[in-house]
């Protein structure tokens, strides 16, 4: 007996063109195991509601063509059912689906959901809002809130973002909860990540599963202008959790009581919250169709890493020579305060 899949499309995800999509399903999709249907999304929801009724209406997978954002829609539609999640990833970011190791190409993909492989994953809530990938609060909510209001999508919108922001950002003092104790940080982003990374292969948590039960929660400490560029290397090189200003540690629920209400994300989602803030996991809460050729697949450096290895080599020579500097300048100060109280 065929399956059922259905195909919702968000057309104004992404930075890219879609009207080549449906035509590649029709020649692409395995017609002997499928029936499909496509369907696009006309309003901020719609696909988390079209999911919900497309699991009601027996259908086997529900496809998010788009984004993270068209991902965590049909997602949440479809949860803690029968119905599985596939991805034809075609957003600025793909973080789940680069989580999940799935080509980047919408032919290679299709290929992926026509072998049909699905696996029962986990999925997070933060004060109610499902994500499947990360949610955090401090400077990434904030750039996810400023993201949001420009109205354009890309990896450059989001650069011109975080580079006016930086600079003026206040870090805040935290309380982290659970079951281990209260742990406090005063922390530039606490992230709480169910797959390890935001986008782009920017990975905030690399050693993140997403069949582990637990999330991994990542404080980044506040830094300075040097520190940053050593920063952004390791998120894209997948060393993060190796700076000594990055401090994680795993936990299936966390409570987080900060100073004032504020932005928070989830899967790259903002909206305003209050200062206190729960997290947890939901152990094989959603069944996702994956690659089956996943552990086979090198992961190939994208264009960023390749880009940022170039502009940021020798940068810690840089660093000494910068360090040098002030220790030497700090020298002068204190010799010549002394002079001048003499």
């Amino acid at each position: 007996m065929k399956k059922k899949i259905l195909f919702i499309m968000n057309p104004i995800s992404g930075t890219s063109s879609k009207a080549g999509i449906p035509g590649l399903i029709e020649n692409q999709l395995d017609k002997d195991k499928y029936d499909y249907e496509i369907r696009m999304t006309e309003y901020a929801g719609h696909g988390a509601k079209m999911a919900q009724e497309a699991s009601g209406q027996g259908f086997d997978i529900v496809v998010a063509v788009g984004g993270d954002g068209t991902v965590n829609e049909v997602a949440r539609g479809i949860a803690r059912t029968q119905t599985a999640l596939g991805i034809l990833p075609c957003g600025s970011g793909n973080g789940l689906a680069r989580h999940l190791m799935l080509p980047m190409n919408i032919k290679k993909s299709i290929q992926v959901l026509n072998q049909c492989e699905i696996h029962d994953l986990d999925y997070g809530l933060i004060n109610g809002h499902p994500f499947f990938c990360t949610c955090g609060m401090g400077f990434d909510a904030l750039i996810s809130m400023k993201f949001a209001e420009a109205g354009k999508r890309g990896l450059v919108t989001y650069a011109e973002s975080v580079l006016k922001e930086w600079l003026r950002y206040k870090p805040q003092t935290y309380e982290l909860i659970d079951d281990t104790g209260t742990k406090r940080f005063k922390a530039f982003v606490v992230s709480c990540a169910n797959a390890s990374q935001y986008g782009n292969n920017a990975y905030i948590a690399p050693q993140a599963s997403m069949s582990d039960g637990l999330m991994d929660v990542v404080v980044m400490e506040p830094f300075d202008l040097i520190e940053a560029s050593q920063i952004a290397i390791e998120l894209f090189n997948k060393t993060l959790d190796k700076d000594s200003k990055i401090k994680t540690f795993k936990c299936r629920k966390l409570h987080i009581h900060r100073q004032a209400p504020g932005e928070i994300h989830f899967d790259g989602d903002p909206v305003m919250e209050k200062a206190d803030v729960d997290v947890e996991i939901v152990p094989k809460g959603i069944k996702v169709v994956v690659n089956p050729w996943a552990d086979k697949r090198q992961r190939k450096p994208n264009v960023f890493q390749n880009v940022a290895a170039d502009l940021f080599a020798g940068f810690n020579d840089v660093r000494a020579v910068l360090r040098s500097r002030s220790r030497q300048i700090q020298a002068l100060n204190k010799v010549l305060q002394r002079k001048l109280n003499l």
